[in-house]
């Protein structure tokens, strides 16, 4: 990346813009949105503090509009708005797990040299890589400055995306990939397994020991830093995500958590037949309510939460993996009869739960962890099953309740 073409194609550019934003003049590409430009034009002294360099920062912004569909995305996230069976297998397809499986085997080496180092099981990293970008075969097409900046600049997570642009201001700083290539997501997630800027500078690793950290192009590097990450965000190795189990009748739902042998002394028995482990604690997680599959999950689960914080996504990461080592699809029955609430009434439901005490997240209609805890101890006090599932049900029951 050190070519002297490249470094005069940058002199030249950083010359011709930094005499334009000198002046005051307003670039022609940034023409049709001079509030746009004024923001680029503030970001300039918190860049400088970051080590990015007059030249990079003026070759980084060449040519940058906002993008109008990238906002639209926001709003279209399918792990957040989709029941989690269609999400799931929507994700599980046979195509994908049939091109996961040559992947496998392709990489089956570097797989094994992954999960010796980090403690990170294959089935987790092919996991990841399967669900971020179909095992490489489409790692994004939007410019990672563009996309960034125009969260940043339209309030959409304004200062954590600025964070995220100012760090991507210096992988360019760094050489660490031409400014062609740096492509990804809406989001500015970037490479095989679409790390963030600051996952990128904190995680990545030279896995094929090339010198370089080369998260876009080398697969090695990509498995490596995925692993690298779920190890430092506290993978515990030896410990499984989760799996799937079967409840006695008459279960007591508000049994929530345990070791594996107090689970398996109160009647849980894994659907695939295997034994319980012998050590380690578990919470129970009803993604689709009492009478839906019922899963035990570990510590790790939440660690692979912390690449997104979708249950859904979560579970198509650890469940493509394990289906990708020869494991069983899911057996419980999802209640896929029961319709999907409409955003309002998503929101409404927050809401309620939120004017009772028992919710204290953002009010934005997308159902995660603290929903599930709120509507659960909802559910209790209302002497309802305890299984932190919202629906309908629970939506009529908090308008009832007083």
């Amino acid at each position: 990346m050190h070519q002297p073409i490249r470094a005069m194609r940058r002199l030249c550019g950083a010359l011709f813009l930094g005499l334009t934003l000198t002046n005051g003049a307003i670039p022609a590409a940034h023409a049709q949105d001079a509030g746009f430009q004024r923001f680029v034009q503030n970001l300039w002294p918190a860049a400088k503090a970051k080590g990015v360099s007059r030249a990079t920062f003026d070759e980084a912004f060449r040519g940058v509009q906002p993008d109008p569909k990238i906002i639209a995305l926001t709003k279209k996230q399918s792990e957040f708005v989709r029941p989690i069976w269609e999400y799931i297998n929507g994700s599980i397809s046979a195509e994908r797990l049939k091109r996961g499986q040559q992947m496998a085997s392709e990489w089956s080496k570097t797989l094994a040299m992954v999960e010796k180092t980090y403690g990170v099981p294959s089935s987790v990293v092919l996991g990841v890589w399967g669900m971020e970008t179909n095992f490489g075969s489409f790692t994004g097409s939007i410019y990672a400055i563009r996309a960034l900046s125009t969260l940043a600049y339209t309030g959409y997570r304004d200062d954590f995306f600025k964070d995220e642009l100012l760090v991507a201001l210096q992988i360019l700083e760094g050489e660490h990939i031409d400014r062609n290539k740096m492509l990804g997501s809406w989001a500015g997630a970037m490479g095989q397994t679409q790390f963030m800027p600051s996952s990128f500078m904190k995680y990545a690793v030279d896995g094929n020991r090339d010198g370089v950290r080369d998260i876009w192009g080398s697969v090695p590097d990509a498995m490596a830093s995925t692993a690298n990450y779920l190890r430092q965000k506290g993978w515990e190795p030896g410990l499984p995500w989760g799996f799937e189990v079967n409840l006695p009748k008459g279960f007591d739902f508000r049994y929530l958590s345990g070791t594996f042998p107090q689970w398996q002394h109160v009647g849980l028995r894994r659907t695939d037949g295997k034994a319980m482990p012998r050590g380690g604690e578990a919470t129970l997680f009803l993604p689709g309510g009492a009478n839906g599959p019922a899963f035990l999950v570990t510590k790790n689960y939440d660690v692979i939460k912390t690449y997104n914080s979708s249950d859904a996504y979560a579970m198509g990461v650890a469940h493509l993996g394990d289906r990708l080592m020869g494991g069983l699809p899911i057996q419980g029955a999802w209640p896929k009869d029961q319709p999907m609430m409409e955003k309002n009434e998503r929101e409404e439901l927050q809401q309620r739960l939120a004017g009772l005490g028992f919710y204290e997240g953002t009010t934005d209609g997308k159902f995660g962890s603290k929903t599930r805890d709120a509507v659960r101890n909802f559910q209790l006090k209302r002497g309802l099953i305890p299984d932190g599932y919202a629906d309908y049900a629970v939506l009529r029951e908090l308008r009832a309740a007083r």
